[in-house]
């Protein structure tokens, strides 16, 4: 039997497969981390993309860092350089807010802050979380060209210096995250959330698109009108390890980081599988529902009509939507859930059970998750128990010539099939 292992929230599954089956791992390719990580930083902050230098806003008296929340990685260490280099050049420490990019998700509370920066931050710096339905909070900064209503954190666009810090790598409708997103999305409203995320039933809205993704460039235009002056992103290993950093003006940090992501994360796939076990890479990819179905999209992408997907997944936080829960109630099929989700109005919450019923009604998905198993079937997914046995079944109706896949970082792998 041949050994695999799957991240699975802070620890990892294991997975025997027969030595006579033809198995593929699909994985961004090794890359070592960065040796010095400060001076990596340092070197960035110092040698900018594009024409913005942080030492250009000597005369600011206050600067908002826009940082993830709990659902994403966080280069910390990046963090460190960065707001040195901000009271280097006169910033006093109570003016440098750290701003939480939630999104549409819940606004932490202060005690959880210590989930995503150590308490040396937190002692040092003021935090903020975002919260996107707190009207008093948002500044109106009127339309895109393509319709989509800017609302942005007051706290964000009031800052004389507007710094957003993030992880550059394939976002399945985005095509990349890192540059503006974290404020254009992470800091926005949830109408323009709204807005510009139903842009991903759009064909050009997909993974590894950029210049030609009308979603991506919907937030490229909401930065700009956020006023985003620099960016801070990262590139990460499939251990979540940085790599690479680039900084400075946000656009030329995205030209400049997106061929170094896809160096890492493009994957050729020769032909489809009839079976995948995928895993969004573990926590916090996959600390609930919400985020962790961005590891079956990818996966189906290399997944042959009718085969099968297995979605390893903890889910500590369940869906992580209580709006995309009360929308699936009395659902019985997935094309029940396409057709109600054509027929209304595009809403965040049930948006996450249209990309589910998407693929899942084309590959039959199970999950391993802490979720129920009537939640699960509640949700229209097959719930595995066990990895080892719930599989079985599954093996036994493959042709002996099948082709299985395993994607242990989905989420950070563009698998790219041949034509």
């Amino acid at each position: 039997m041949a050994e695999f292992h799957l991240p699975y929230g802070k620890t990892t599954v294991s997975l025997s497969l027969p030595d006579d089956r033809h198995v593929e791992v699909i994985a961004p390719r090794d890359a070592v981390a960065a040796p010095d990580l400060d001076a990596l930083v340092r070197l960035a902050l110092d040698k900018p993309a594009g024409e913005v230098r942080l030492e250009d806003f000597s005369a600011a008296r206050s600067a908002a860092v826009v940082i993830s929340d709990k659902t994403r990685p966080i280069p910390h260490g990046a963090l460190y350089p960065l707001l040195e280099r901000l009271e280097s050049i006169g910033l006093a420490p109570d003016a440098i807010t750290l701003l939480l990019a939630t999104g549409t998700h819940a606004p932490m509370l202060p005690e959880e802050f210590g989930k995503v920066l150590p308490d040396d931050l937190l002692a040092r710096y003021p935090v903020i979380s975002h919260d996107c339905d707190d009207a008093d909070l948002l500044v109106d900064l009127g339309v895109t060209e393509r319709g989509t209503p800017v609302l942005a954190n007051r706290h964000f666009v009031e800052a004389d210096v507007r710094i957003v810090v993030g992880n550059i790598e394939p976002h399945q409708f985005m095509g990349f995250s890192g540059g503006v997103k974290s404020a254009a999305v992470g800091l926005a409203g949830r109408d323009t959330i709204n807005r510009n995320h139903a842009m991903l039933l759009l064909a050009e809205a997909r993974i590894g698109a950029y210049e030609t993704n009308p979603a991506r460039q919907d937030v490229e235009e909401i930065g700009h009108m956020m006023g985003v002056h620099f960016a801070l992103n990262a590139v990460l290993n499939r251990h979540k390890q940085i790599v690479h950093v680039v900084a400075g003006e946000p656009l030329a940090v995205m030209q400049a980081g997106i061929p170094l992501a896809r160096e890492i994360c493009e994957v050729p796939v020769s032909a489809p599988f009839d079976l995948v076990f995928t895993s969004p890479g573990g926590h916090p990819k996959d600390i609930n529902l919400y985020q962790a179905q961005k590891a079956l999209a990818h996966a189906a992408l290399v997944t042959k009509d009718g085969g099968a997907v297995v979605l390893v997944a903890a889910c500590p936080e369940g869906t992580g939507s209580a709006k995309y829960e009360r929308w699936m109630t009395g659902k019985m099929s997935y094309q029940q859930v396409l057709d109600r989700f054509a027929a209304e109005e595009f809403c965040l919450g049930p948006h996450k059970a249209y990309q589910i019923a998407r693929d899942a009604a084309r590959v039959w998905t199970l999950l391993l998750s802490e979720m129920l198993p009537e939640q699960v079937r509640g949700l229209l997914l097959t719930p595995v128990a066990r990895l080892d046995t719930a599989i079985q079944p599954v093996l036994r109706d493959l042709p002996p010539d099948a082709r299985i896949g395993v994607m242990p970082a989905a989420n950070a792998t563009v698998p790219v099939l041949a034509q």
